[in-house]
Formats: structure tokens, C-alpha cells, sequence
């Protein structure tokens, strides 16, 4: 006969089951994008002006994209914490409140990928399930754009490439936030465009100087300042022989306030900013994938930053910079995808942050190169090497020709 305490026991679990609710059984619909949408302006990428006595008549051809302009989708998904929608606010220009994106924040709401391919002619997207999760693929002249559900990375002709927020899928449809649509997918997806008003003037930014070191490396043999200065050094001649004018923010040790570094760049008529550092993490945080390049540009408005560190990320902020944020994207594909292919280090991405002031105040495409980690021992004997510098060097000019 089952003793007391058992019954109870097994009644009491029998009501914890039933209470519980059960899973939904499909994910939650996502309203469809309409087709009966205005266009937003075309984009204008990146296309850098031809050397002096060139003529130029290379030009790439200019693909069309259409850009959609929707509105957020009726009771959809919701991202994880860290990729939510940004709250939509009365947006702070810190700059100049008579700008016209003072007015305004980019259209938020999540879009069907194939519904944006179709309206920007492109091909529907392809699916692969490779192991990871659903992998989905948009192709143009240009390259091809691969996304996973569920992952903040996607990847441009095998680049890595921050998102602002998580693909989702609903009903087996992949879903995108518009602003990872607009700012990340369409600058790609477009052909490499206009020219900077034919100046060939590039600023490089050698990172730190004077009383800031920068990181160290972690085998003592230098710091930061003195790889970033020699680095910006050993590309100016090979700018120069291209066609560029170089304008250094700095040319000996020396401390460099960021305010002077953006006055340079715009007392010098600049049409690229190019910031150079190193990487390094504490003994505490390192971890073994911190190692290899990364490359970033400014974050667009209204979307989450993929770095913060220990700085309020606030996503309705608007800076000069974000004028050029296709641009910078563009600018930061070329120097990133010749970084990796020259020195053959770890591919750690592109990705967007807000705290870099040298890049917000910028009017100009801007885009910061991280190097390498001096915190780990085998890439911090590497920069040590002028072998290794030097190709870093040349990385810069190959993405600039």
C-alpha cells in the first residue's frame, strides 16, 4: 500500500505539470513587408578618385537598390536583451541640432529578407544548413552576403561582419532589423560608387604618444605608440608613390588630443580619416580567440553598438560621422578584407562602436584598424617584427588603390 508522503508527493507534481503552459506550437507571425512602398535615396558608396593625370574611366557601374521603408512588424518576435530594438526617442545631435538627421531616427522594424531582395532586384536568398543553424545567402555583382539565424556575425565574401541585431525566423523566413538592412546589407550589395570629389587626401592616425603608451606588449618589448607611429610611417611613402596625399596627425612621440587629431583632418581637406592601433586585453579577460585584426566604423543611429566597453552605448545619438555611414562600411570592407589577406592573422570582423570620439567627429568616411594583440605572446612578437609592419603598411595601400 503506497505510504502517505508518496501520494501527496506525486499529487503535488501532477498539479505542478498541469499549471505549467505548454510552448507555442509555431513561432509568432511577423507581418510581411508591403510592396506598394516608397523608395528611399539611393545610396552613394564609396568609389576613391583616380591618381592625378588618371583619367578615371574605370568607373564601376552603378547598381540601383531600392531601399524599403517599413514599419515594425505587428506582434512579432523579440530579440535577445542584447539586441533589442532601440528605443525610438526624440533623437540628441550633439553636433548641430539644424541638421536634418536632428529631426529624425532611421525606420525600425524587422523586414522579410526576400521581400527586400525582390524590391532591390536581387535574387531570393538561398538557405544551407550547415551545422551551425539556417545559413542564408543574398548574392549581387558584388559578392555574396551570408547570414545564420540566431548569430550576430554575417560574412561578405568570407569576411566577418558585426549586425546590429540577431536574425530571426519566422514561418522558415528569414527576418532582418531594417537598420542592418539599410546600413549594412545595401552599402554591400551596391556597387563601389561615386567619386570623393577627386581629392586623394588621406589622413593616418598613428593611435596614442607621449604619455599615452597604449598597450604594452606583453613580452616588454614596446608599446603601442611606437608600433602605431612606425606603421603610419612605413605607409606614407607607398601612399605617396599612389598618387595620395599623407597627412600625419602625429610624426614623433608625442601626445596628440583627439580634438587636434579631428582639427587635422579638417584643416588638411581630408576625404579619408584612417586611425592605427593594437589590440591588448588584461591577464584577467584574455581568452584564446583573443588574437587576429579587427576593423571599426562609427555605429549607425538607432542601432546597438557590437563594442562598448565601459561606456553608455545610447542609440539615438547622432554624430558628424554618421553622415558616411555607408562609407565607412565600404572603406572598412577594403582595409579589413587587404589587412587579412596580407598579414594572414585571425579574421575578428568588422564591427561598429560609439565611443571612438576620433571617428564621431569626423566629416569624412572614417575607420579605426586594430592590428593585432599585444597581449598575446605569438602576434605580439609579430608586431615587433618591421617584416610584419611593413605588411601591415602595405595592407592600407593595396585597400586605397
Amino acid at each position: 500500500m503506497p505510504k502517505p508522503w508518496l501520494f501527496a508527493a506525486l499529487m503535488a507534481a501532477l498539479v505542478f505539470l498541469t499549471a505549467c503552459p505548454s510552448p507555442p506550437k509555431t513561432a509568432p507571425r511577423i507581418t510581411p513587408l508591403g510592396t506598394t512602398l516608397p523608395p528611399a535615396p539611393a545610396v552613394q558608396p564609396l568609389k576613391l578618385p583616380p591618381p592625378e593625370g588618371s583619367s578615371g574611366t574605370n568607373a564601376t557601374r552603378q547598381v540601383a537598390l531600392r531601399f524599403s521603408t517599413p514599419t515594425r512588424a505587428g506582434g512579432g518576435f523579440q530579440a535577445a536583451s542584447s539586441n533589442a530594438l532601440p528605443a525610438v526617442s526624440t533623437p540628441i545631435d550633439v553636433a548641430d541640432s539644424k541638421r536634418p538627421e536632428a529631426r529624425s531616427l532611421p525606420t525600425t522594424g524587422w523586414v522579410a529578407l526576400e521581400n527586400w531582395n525582390r524590391l532591390n532586384g536581387l535574387e531570393a536568398p538561398k538557405r544551407f544548413d550547415n551545422g551551425w543553424g539556417a545559413t542564408f545567402q543574398c548574392r549581387s555583382t558584388n559578392g555574396v552576403l551570408s547570414l545564420t539565424i540566431g548569430s550576430r556575425v554575417a560574412y561578405w565574401n568570407g569576411l566577418a561582419l558585426a549586425l546590429g541585431f540577431v536574425p530571426q525566423l519566422s514561418d522558415g523566413l528569414p527576418f532582418l532589423h531594417t537598420l542592418d538592412l539599410r546600413k549594412n546589407f545595401a552599402p554591400l550589395l551596391a556597387s563601389s560608387g561615386p567619386r570623393l570629389d577627386g581629392r586623394r587626401i588621406v589622413v593616418l592616425d598613428p593611435g596614442h604618444g607621449g604619455e599615452q603608451t597604449g598597450a604594452r606588449s606583453v613580452l616588454k618589448t614596446g608599446f603601442e605608440k611606437d608600433y602605431t607611429l612606425d606603421w603610419a610611417l612605413r605607409a606614407k611613402p607607398l601612399l605617396n608613390a599612389k598618387g595620395w596625399r599623407v597627412v600625419l596627425t602625429r610624426t614623433s612621440d608625442v601626445d596628440v588630443p583627439i580634438a587636434e587629431r579631428v582639427r587635422i583632418a579638417e584643416q588638411a581637406n581630408a576625404s579619408l580619416f584612417v586611425s592605427l592601433h593594437f589590440n591588448s586585453v588584461d591577464a584577467q579577460s584574455a581568452r584564446p580567440e583573443h588574437h587576429g585584426l579587427e576593423t571599426y566604423c562609427l555605429t549607425p543611429t538607432g542601432m546597438p553598438s557590437n563594442l562598448v566597453r565601459q561606456f553608455k552605448d545610447v542609440p539615438a545619438m547622432i554624430f558628424p560621422n554618421n553622415d558616411f555611414d555607408e562609407q565607412n562600411l565600404q572603406l572598412a570592407v577594403r582595409l579589413h578584407h587587404a589587412m587579412v589577406q596580407l598579414v594572414e592573422r585571425n579574421d575578428r570582423g568588422i564591427k561598429r562602436a560609439r565611443f571612438m570620439t576620433v571617428l564621431r567627429e569626423q566629416n569624412r568616411p572614417a575607420v579605426l584598424l586594430e592590428g593585432g594583440y599585444l597581449s598575446d605572446p605569438d602576434e605580439a612578437r609579430l608586431i615587433a617584427s618591421p617584416a610584419y609592419r611593413q605588411k601591415l603598411a602595405e595592407a592600407v595601400v593595396k585597400a586605397l588603390e
